[in-house]
Formats: structure tokens, sequence, C-alpha cells
């Protein structure tokens, strides 16, 4: 299983070991930065895109699914708080708030992390669709084992 650094704890935890909320961190870059010279506010979508590949691929389990279905977005919320800028180190929180039998609703947060600022607040619901239809179908038992639901902020 893969390691994450969750908190302000120093020592790498097991995504499972943060009960359900797994953390990425990493520094703004030049290309994150618009015309405004803030981070973009798509930079944020994609953020939350690859938090959520990695909180995947830490229990082994596809973000793109099973090889007979895979994830497509319904929607994406976000709430942008403040501002984050080049060379700035944020930390990336997610975790599934509510599952059902096609959907997960993923919560996400990004703190800066020298000051804590909470940055931006965000959810996406993900259906699971099938590869050779397009429709929905039932989430498998494997990739709805991997993680816990997290219903409330743990923040």
């Amino acid at each position: 299983m893969s390691k994450s650094q969750c908190g302000s704890d120093p020592q790498p935890v097991t995504a499972r070991e943060t009960e359900g909320v797994f953390c990425n961190e990493f520094d703004v870059s030049d290309a994150d930065i618009d015309v405004n010279g803030h981070v973009n506010n798509v930079v944020y979508v994609q953020w939350m895109q690859d938090v959520a590949v990695k909180h995947a691929d830490a229990f082994h389990v596809s973000a793109t699914g099973d090889g007979t279905g895979t994830w497509v977005a319904r929607s994406h919320q976000i709430q942008y708080l403040k501002p984050a800028f080049v060379g700035e180190r944020v930390r990336a929180r997610t975790w599934i708030g509510e599952v059902s039998r096609v959907r997960a609703r993923r919560r996400y947060q990004f703190v800066r992390i020298p000051d804590g600022a909470v940055l931006a607040k965000g959810e996406s619901d993900w259906v699971y669709v099938s590869t050779e239809t397009g429709r929905p179908r039932a989430i498998p038992d494997e990739i709805r084992a991997a993680f816990i639901v997290v219903p409330d902020d743990p923040t």
C-alpha cells in the first residue's frame, strides 16, 4: 500500500490509517499561475483529479475502473477561499463522503502548509459506467471495499 502524509504528523501513514482521508503534498508551479498572478481556477479541478487517482492507486484500485467499468465525472463544485501562489507548498486532502450503487461523492480540501490556510474546498460526483455501453453500472465490491466512507468533513 502506498504511503501518504496527512495532517501535521511528520511520520508517513498509510491512507487507511488516516480513517479514510488521503493526503498528497506538492508545490505550486509556474504553469499553475494565471494572468492574475495566482493559481488558475481550472488547476484546482486538475488537482482534484490528480489526488483522486493517487488515492485509488494507494489501494491498488485503478482510478479508471476494473476493465469492464470506469469512472466519469458528473459534476464538480469548488469553493475558492484564498489565493495560492507559485512556490507555495499545498496539501490536498480527499475522502469519499457518500457511495450509492453507481455513484461516489468525493470531497477535497486544499491547504497551504506553512500557515494552514484553507485555499479551497470542493466535491465531485463520480458515476461508475460500463466501458461497453457507457451506461451506469454497479460499483464492483472490490472497489467499494477499498475505501472508507467519511460522511462528515473530517477537518
